[in-house]
C-alpha cells in the first residue's frame, strides 16, 4: 500500500528497521506544517523531539506534538526562529544529538553548526559547503555551468546599484529577472521590462532580500517568457551515491510563489525526464551534496530546460514525490545524516500513480490572486474522510494566523491511479474543507484544477494572469448551476423555518396544527431577483426555479458545517457560511462563496421600503489591502501627489508592496 495513504488519518507507515540506530533526540528549528511533518516521522522512528517557538507560538501544534518545547524569543523571526544564539543554547541545554532546520538562513548559523558538530551534534541536511554554494545564486550558477548543467543567460556577478542594474539589463536585453542571491520562496524577485521597472525592482528586491535573508545582494538574468517551472527531487548520501526521484510540475504560481503542484508532469517525456534528472544528480555530486534537495528548472515550449536554483532543504511540495515513489523523505534525510548509505538504486525509483498538491493559504484570492488575511480559525475541519487525501498542516481550530509568518494553512494532497482520479479527489477534498475566521484561497484552487487548460496540461508560469486577465472573480455559474444554488438556498431557508417550529423533536406550540407544505419565496443573487416556489415532499423539497422543477434531497443537518445535497441526482457538498434574521445568507457552492438573500414573497415586496446604507466614499483614502507593517512613507502632509505615485510601502509576510495614489490630490 501507499505509505502516505495507509490510514484514514494519513499516518506515515514506511518500514523502519529498529536495529538501525539513528538519534535519540532531535531539535527542530522550524515551525508550522514542516515542523509537524518532521515530528511525525521522528515518532515512527522512536526519536524524541524538541520544538522551539516564539512567544506567540506557545500553543502552536508543533509545540504540542513535540516531546519538549523551548521559547526562543518574541514573534519576529529574526528574534526567534532565526535567533542563532538562542537556538544554539537550546541545543546545548536539551542535549539534542541532531538538529533539523530551515536552511535558507544566513551563514553565521552554519558556522555555529560547524562548531556544534565537534560536540557531537549532527545537522539533518547537507554540509555547510553545499548549503553556501547552492544558497548563493551567483555561485550556484557558476557551479552549474562547470557541471555542464544548462543555465539561463545573465550577469554572473553581484549588482552594485540601480544604475549598474539598468546597464546590465540593457546588455542582456529586456525582459530581465532581478533576484536575491540568497533568496527563495519568491521573495526578493522582480521582473523588469524597462529601465524604470529595473530601478524600482532593484530597490524592492534588495529590501526584501535584506529583510528575509539578511543578504541584499542581487543578480540579474534573462527572463524566460512563458516557461514551465519543473523541478527534480534529488537524494544523495555521504558515500557518493545520488538519485533523482522524478519531477514535480510547479508552474501554477502567483508572485513567483507556487500554488498548485503535481507529480509527475504532463509535459515531460521519458527522455527529457532522464536528461533533467541526470543533470540534477551531476550538480548534486559536483557540490558533494548529501541529503534531500531540489534542483529547479525553467522549461520552454520546445522542452529546452535551464537551471534556476537548487534548494538545499525539504521543499513544501515534497509530499507529491512521496506519494508516487513510496519514500519517506524525512526518514531518508535522517538516515543519510547518520551516515547510512541509500537503500535504493535509480532503477528502483517508480512513478506509481499521480499526486496533486494545493497550497491552502489564509489569503483573499480576489486581491492580486491572494493577499494575506489574518485572524483566528474559529472553525477548522480537514477533509480526511475523503479517500486518498493527505493534509500536512501546523494549525488547528483556534489557531491564529498572524502577520509575522507565512499565511499557509496547510498542504492538501490527493493521490490517484491517474491524473483524472487525483484531480477528482482534489475537487471533492476542497469542497469538504471547512475553514472559518480568515479569508482563504479554496475558491481559486478549485477553479484552477477544473479549468480546461489545466485539465489538458496546457499550463505555464503565466497561467493565472492569462486565464484571469482582470483578476480572479470566483466561479462563473452556468444557468443550471445558478438554478441549483437558488434551489439549495431556498431549501435551506425552508428547512430552517421547519426546524424553528420544533424543540427537542416536539412542536414549540403543541396546540398549533400548522401543516404548511408550500412556500413562495424571493431569492436575491447578484444582480438578479428570482421567484422560487418550494413544496415539501417527505424529506425532499420540490423547488420551482425559472419555470423548471428541481428535486432537492438532504439530511438537512443544519448544525453541520458540511451539507451533502442531491439536486436531481447530482450530489453537491455545500457550506452555509453565515446567515442573519434579514434573510441574508452566504453559501459556499462549487468552492466559491455566494451572497444571497432569501425572503418570503410578502417580505420581498416590503423590502423596497427599507433604506439602503450608503457606501463609504473611499476615493480620498489610501487603505492597505492587507495587514502588515509600514516600512517606508514617501510623502508628508501638504504634498501634492499624482495618480499612480507611491505613497508608502507595506511589508506583509516578508513581501514588500508599494501603495500608490488612486487619484491626484493633496496629502
Amino acid at each position: 500500500s501507499r505509505w502516505c495513504l495507509i490510514t484514514s488519518h494519513k499516518c506515515y507507515s514506511s518500514v523502519y528497521d529498529p536495529n538501525e540506530k539513528t538519534f535519540e533526540k532531535l531539535l527542530i528549528a522550524n515551525r508550522g506544517e514542516i515542523a509537524c511533518r518532521v515530528i511525525k516521522t521522528c515518532k515512527k522512528m522512536g526519536i524524541k523531539t524538541v520544538a522551539i517557538h516564539s512567544d506567540v507560538d506557545a500553543n502552536a501544534v508543533h509545540v504540542k506534538m513535540a516531546d519538549e518545547a523551548v521559547c526562543v524569543g518574541p514573534a519576529p523571526t529574526s528574534k526567534s526562529y532565526l535567533n542563532m544564539d538562542a537556538i544554539m543554547e537550546v541545543i546545548r541545554k536539551t542535549r539534542a544529538q541532531a538538529v533539523s532546520l530551515n536552511v535558507s538562513i544566513c551563514c553565521s548559523f552554519l558556522s555555529s553548526l560547524s562548531l556544534q558538530a565537534s560536540e557531537g551534534v549532527t545537522f539533518i541536511g547537507p554540509d555547510t559547503h553545499a548549503i553556501q554554494a547552492m544558497g548563493d545564486k551567483i555561485e550556484s550558477k557558476l557551479l552549474a555551468k562547470n557541471a555542464k548543467v544548462n543555465t539561463i543567460p545573465g550577469f554572473d556577478g553581484v549588482v552594485k546599484d540601480a544604475d549598474e542594474a539598468v546597464r546590465i539589463a540593457r546588455e542582456i536585453g529586456y525582459p530581465v529577472m532581478i533576484k536575491a542571491s540568497a533568496g527563495g520562496g519568491g521573495k526578493g524577485m522582480r521582473i523588469a521590462w524597462d529601465d524604470e521597472e529595473t530601478r524600482e525592482g532593484f530597490r524592492f528586491s534588495s529590501q526584501e532580500a535584506a529583510s528575509s535573508f539578511g543578504d541584499d545582494r542581487l543578480l540579474i538574468e534573462k527572463f524566460i517568457d512563458n516557461p514551465r517551472h519543473i523541478e527534480i527531487q534529488v537524494l544523495a548520501d555521504k558515500h557518493g551515491n545520488a538519485l533523482w526521484l522524478n519531477e514535480r510540475e510547479c508552474s501554477i504560481q502567483r508572485r513567483n510563489q507556487k500554488v498548485v503542484e503535481e507529480a509527475p508532469s504532463t509535459f515531460l517525456d521519458p527522455e527529457t525526464r532522464r536528461a533533467m534528472g541526470e543533470q540534477a544528480v551531476a550538480l548534486a555530486k559536483a557540490v558533494k551534496y548529501s541529503s534531500a534537495g531540489t534542483v529547479e528548472f525553467l522549461v520552454d515550449s520546445s522542452k529546452n530546460f535551464y537551471f534556476l536554483e537548487m534548494n538545499t532543504r525539504l521543499q513544501v511540495e515534497h509530499p507529491v514525490t512521496e506519494c508516487i515513489t513510496g519514500l519517506d523523505l524525512v526518514q531518508e534525510m535522517i538516515r543519510v545524516a547518520k551516515g547510512y548509505p541509500l537503500r535504493h538504486k535509480q532503477a528502483d525509483i517508480p512513478i506509481n500513480g499521480w499526486a496533486v498538491e494545493c497550497r491552502v493559504y489564509a489569503e483573499d484570492p480576489y486581491k492580486s490572486f491572494g493577499l494575506p488575511s489574518i485572524g483566528k480559525l474559529s472553525q477548522y475541519q480537514e477533509p480526511l474522510h475523503v479517500p486518498n487525501v493527505r493534509v500536512d498542516s501546523g494549525i488547528q481550530q483556534g489557531s491564529d494566523i498572524s502577520i509575522y509568518y507565512d499565511p499557509m494553512i496547510s498542504k492538501l494532497i490527493t493521490y490517484g491511479s491517474n491524473r483524472a482520479e487525483a484531480l477528482k479527489r482534489m475537487e471533492e477534498a476542497l469542497d469538504n474543507y471547512v475553514i472559518r475566521g480568515v479569508a482563504h484561497n479554496i475558491s481559486l484552487l478549485r477553479e484552477v484544477i477544473i479549468h480546461p487548460r489545466f485539465v489538458q496540461g496546457d499550463i505555464s508560469t503565466k497561467f493565472l494572469p492569462e486565464v484571469y486577465p482582470d483578476g480572479f472573480k470566483g466561479h462563473k455559474l452556468t444557468d443550471l448551476e445558478r438554478r441549483q444554488l437558488l434551489a439549495t438556498a431556498a431549501s435551506l431557508y425552508v428547512a430552517e423555518q421547519l426546524r424553528s417550529q420544533r424543540f427537542l423533536g416536539t412542536p414549540r406550540i403543541p396546540i398549533a396544527k400548522s401543516k404548511r407544505s408550500s412556500w413562495e419565496l424571493s431569492v436575491h443573487l447578484g444582480d438578479g431577483i428570482y421567484p422560487v416556489a418550494v413544496s415539501k415532499d417527505g424529506s425532499s423539497f420540490s423547488v420551482e426555479v425559472d419555470g423548471m422543477k428541481l428535486n432537492v434531497t438532504s439530511e438537512w443537518n443544519l448544525a453541520s458545517p458540511l451539507l451533502s445535497v442531491t439536486i436531481d441526482g447530482t450530489q453537491r457538498t455545500v457550506q452555509r457560511i453565515s446567515r442573519n434574521a434579514s434573510g441574508e445568507t452566504s453559501i459556499q457552492f462549487l468552492g466559491t462563496v455566494y451572497k444571497l438573500q432569501v425572503l418570503t414573497k410578502v417580505a420581498a415586496e416590503l423590502s423596497k421600503y427599507m433604506p439602503e446604507k450608503a457606501a463609504e466614499d473611499t476615493s480620498s483614502i489610501l487603505r492597505s489591502p492587507m495587514p502588515g507593517t509600514v516600512v517606508a512613507v514617501s510623502v508628508k502632509p501638504g504634498d501634492m501627489v499624482s495618480e499612480g505615485q507611491e505613497i508608502c510601502v507595506i511589508e506583509a509576510m516578508k513581501m514588500q508592496n508599494s501603495m500608490i495614489a488612486a487619484k491626484t490630490g493633496k496629502v
